[in-house]
């Protein structure tokens, strides 16, 4: 009977565990799709050993096909090929600037949650003021101000977008500060250096990593509002905004598949790291630990 009964709720957490929502699933269907785009954008570049600037107008405008599987554009450029190299360019820049603008926000929400007073005070008011402007006005001007490049896309998504990893670490740190390992700590000796690095920051450290992850999609929408704006990357080379804003002229031609490859690979990719981060933010979250473990 208690062997019937071990069974049936093992078959019952396997079921939960398989079924389509389950944070189990969501998270393996996340890691095989960033899997293959990841081992797209370094494989193909590696074995195809193809220029994808090579201008071929004789084969240009070109819908799909078994030799052009999402078809040409207007000067000939395969499709398909600058679409892989333009979701590295737009990772590349993704995870650049998530890492960059979290460490920034980091730095900032430890110095306010442990220093107190009129520090936080005055951090706080700044966190206010940045976000009180609309970011991407922030970051157009940002560019422009720099001139379109991958520096410049990559220093406007980090300086505006900072603000929620400061209010978080800010929050977890005002949290900690009453514990009684901190005071254990402070009363035996400790300064405030070696209790922000040897005790806040270790207990933040799983905040920062969600906020990392959970940073990534929102960078490369970024970037790829400013390159489809003109502000972003330089003309020449293949981003997802550069791809999507040269097929807009193709659209009212008939061109559809010039934008088709480039917007589902951006969908695809941004839903696969929000899965990702979903799952690690559930993780975290004590009420539904107890659903992801193994």
């Amino acid at each position: 009977m208690a062997d019937t009964s071990w069974r049936r709720v093992a078959r019952s957490r396997i079921a939960v565990a398989a079924a389509p929502g389950s944070p189990r699933t969501r998270l393996l269907a996340s890691v095989f799709i960033l899997g293959v785009l990841l081992v797209a954008v370094i494989v193909v570049p590696l074995v195809v050993n193809l220029n994808q600037q090579l201008v071929d107008l004789a084969a240009a405008n070109r819908p799909p096909s078994p030799t052009y599987p999402f078809g040409t554009d207007e000067l000939g450029r395969d499709v398909l090929l600058r679409t892989v190299y333009g979701l590295r360019v737009s990772l590349l820049v993704g995870i650049v600037a998530a890492v960059v603008s979290t460490v920034l926000g980091t730095l900032i929400g430890v110095l306010a949650g442990a220093a107190g007073g009129w520090v936080d005070r005055l951090l706080m008011r700044v966190v206010d003021t940045v976000a009180s402007v609309p970011h991407l006005l922030l970051g157009v001007v940002i560019v422009a101000v720099m001139g379109p490049s991958l520096t410049s896309v990559v220093v406007s998504i980090s300086l505006t977008h900072w603000l929620s990893s400061a209010r978080i670490v800010r929050s977890e740190i005002l949290s900690l500060r009453g514990r009684p390992f901190i005071d254990a700590a402070i009363v035996g000796g400790s300064s405030r250096v070696r209790v922000m690095t040897r005790h806040l920051l270790p207990n933040v450290a799983p905040q920062v990593l969600l906020a990392t992850t959970l940073m990534i999609p929102h960078a490369v929408w970024h970037e790829t509002a400013l390159s489809f704006l003109g502000l972003g990357m330089p003309p020449h080379m293949a981003s997802i905004g550069n791809m999507i804003n040269d097929a807009r002229r193709s659209l009212l031609t008939g061109g559809w598949w010039m934008s088709l490859a480039p917007g589902l690979v951006l969908v695809i990719a941004t839903l696969a790291i929000s899965g990702l981060s979903g799952v690690w933010r559930d993780r975290l979250n004590p009420r539904r630990r107890s659903e992801l473990t193994w």
